[in-house]
């Protein structure tokens, strides 16, 4: 066999321009946050009570993407978490962060919670099997048992939210109807400066939780960001002067999004030490930025099968009738009618159902399941995909004859 490797090429190159790769990705937490003293100062008062063994609010985070909420929550988060290691004056705390993009149902957010703070692998909580009755019921009891203030982190919470309904909130804030010994703070982080009206009024009261918003950075604050974080990760010397308040520049046009600006400053490094380059310039940058903005979504939707184009495009159709919110049978109804006039074999409705939750986890839809108590369940559909991609669909060549059919139908009408 032989002892060659595709990456033997790749080990032995030095690293010339960047010395620590980590502090430029955005889930690094860094020991200093330019311009968020105020908030974090802001959730540290609300959450002090926690180390008098007193409940604290829940608490509401909002912004756009790339505002600074999750590295503020989880740098508040270390801070409490070396003071309960530190001081054993105050009472102990616990933090817990789950992501609700990556864990998003009901069972997965509780069973991420319990098996934080489980320290007996023999004890864990299985991954399925468990009702939802059971797994709450073991979470009260390990709850009670450790006698702490729990701060439990849910971000990306409108995720779970779109898709599963609020009955996590109820099932955590029941937590505390019958503990004596502990107790549970939500600290929920979202993008969606209307995600209270998602919530049912009955939650919204048990919640009543504080909210704090995020601004998004100006040009300069984004400067300082980048300039905090590539002086501790690149070689002294290896960037331009120019480089840094360009990617601010372009982020900031971009809603201040400091994610987008660390992505664009990590990636032109990248392509500087792939080519060989000695510093990181301007055009690694524009470089950086076209490779970025490829649409991954829309990517996605151009290797999809025929038939999930049609279950898609029944979606879109739909949405300009003026359907906001679909059931699958709305979907069905429309995909039907759409088969038939472009000559494709029609599937059974439960086939389609699993192609809506196809576009579903694959982002291109929200597909949330709906209980209408003895008349059964269904998605309800919503379309999240922006105005270039459906215009990208619906000129695909498959709907062209049946868009051109419909329009002269309704020229003649008139």
């Amino acid at each position: 066999m032989s002892e060659t490797n595709i990456f033997n090429q790749y080990m032995n190159k030095t690293n010339t321009i960047v010395k620590n790769k980590k502090i430029l990705q955005s889930t690094y937490v860094p020991e200093n946050l330019p311009h968020r003293d105020d908030k974090i100062g802001e959730i540290a008062e609300i959450l002090s009570p926690a180390l008098s063994n007193d409940k604290p609010s829940n608490i509401l985070i909002i912004g756009k993407t790339g505002t600074g909420k999750t590295a503020v929550v989880n740098f508040v988060g270390n801070e409490l978490k070396k003071i309960c290691e530190m001081n054993k004056d105050v009472s102990q705390c616990a933090f817990i962060y789950v992501n609700c993009e990556v864990v998003d149902t009901p069972y997965g957010i509780l069973y991420n919670i319990c098996n934080q703070i489980i320290t007996d692998p023999a004890k864990k909580i299985p991954f399925t099997g468990w009702s939802i009755e059971k797994i709450l019921s073991e979470m009260t009891k390990i709850v009670e048992e450790e006698n702490k203030i729990f701060i439990i982190v849910l971000d990306e919470i409108d995720r779970s939210i779109q898709k599963n309904g609020d009955d996590i909130f109820y099932y955590l804030t029941s937590v505390n109807d019958v503990t004596k010994n502990s107790k549970i703070s939500i600290v929920g982080i979202t993008n969606n400066s209307k995600f209270t009206e998602l919530l049912d009024t009955k939650i919204r009261s048990r919640l009543s939780e504080e909210k704090i918003i995020f601004p998004p950075y100006n040009v300069e604050q984004l400067k300082d960001i980048l300039y905090d974080r590539a002086k501790e990760a690149f070689i002294e010397g290896m960037i331009n002067d120019d480089v840094i308040p360009y990617c601010a520049a372009l982020s900031a046009q971009e809603m201040g999004d400091a994610r987008k600006a660390l992505d664009l400053l990590r990636m032109s490094a990248d392509l500087a030490e792939r080519n060989g380059d000695s510093k990181v310039t301007v055009a690694h940058v524009k470089l950086a930025r076209s490779k970025i903005e490829v649409d991954a979504t829309t990517e996605i939707v151009k290797t999809l099968t025929d038939q999930s184009k049609v279950v898609l495009f029944s979606i879109i159709l739909n949405k300009e009738k003026g359907m906001e919110f679909q059931k699958t049978g709305d979907v069905y109804t429309t995909y039907k009618i759409v088969c038939e006039n472009i000559d494709m074999s029609v599937l059974t409705q439960r086939r389609v159902g699993g192609l809506i939750s196809e576009l579903d986890m694959l982002g291109i839809i929200h597909a949330r399941v709906k209980s209408f108590g003895k008349a059964g369940r269904t998605k309800e559909i919503e379309l999240i995909i922006p105005k270039e991609t459906i215009q990208m669909v619906t000129g695909d060549e498959l709907f062209v004859n049946y868009l051109n059919h419909k329009s002269r139908k309704q020229t003649t009408l008139i």
